[in-house]
């Protein structure tokens, strides 16, 4: 099965950007639909944005659209979470996760493979 590492999280000033990656290992990330999900201290899960594994555009949580991009390097079996003006909201461990369903909503969809997550945390 897919293991997948997150990396690049950190400690940024508002305003600021960070990329995240999600490493794949044990096959090939194009087979998978990804998504990205964040978990802030006493709050649920949410997801962040989804990338079909059938090549359609990315979706993205209405909080971070026109902020956050969603993109994947084929030859390094990773996929990327670039986040751009970055808010004290956006303070939360952040996940990848992958299915090798094509669903309908990636947003709202369950996902079999989980990485162990990174902190990303804002502040100034």
């Amino acid at each position: 099965q897919v293991q997948l590492v997150e990396s690049g999280g950190g400690l940024v000033q508002p305003g600021g950007s960070l990329r995240l990656s999600c490493a794949a290992s044990n096959g090939p990330l194009d087979d998978y639909t990804i998504a990205w999900f964040r978990q802030a201290p006493g709050r649920e899960r949410e997801v962040v944005s989804c990338s079909l594994n059938n090549g359609d555009d990315a979706k993205y949580a209405s909080s971070v659209k026109d902020r956050f991009t969603v993109f994947r390097d084929k030859a390094k079996n990773t996929v990327y979470l670039q986040m751009n003006s970055l808010k004290t909201e956006d303070t939360a461990v952040y996940f990848c996760a992958a299915d090798r369903a094509t669903p309908y909503d990636c947003i709202s969809w369950e996902y079999d493979y989980w990485g162990q997550g990174t902190q990303i945390t804002v502040s100034s």
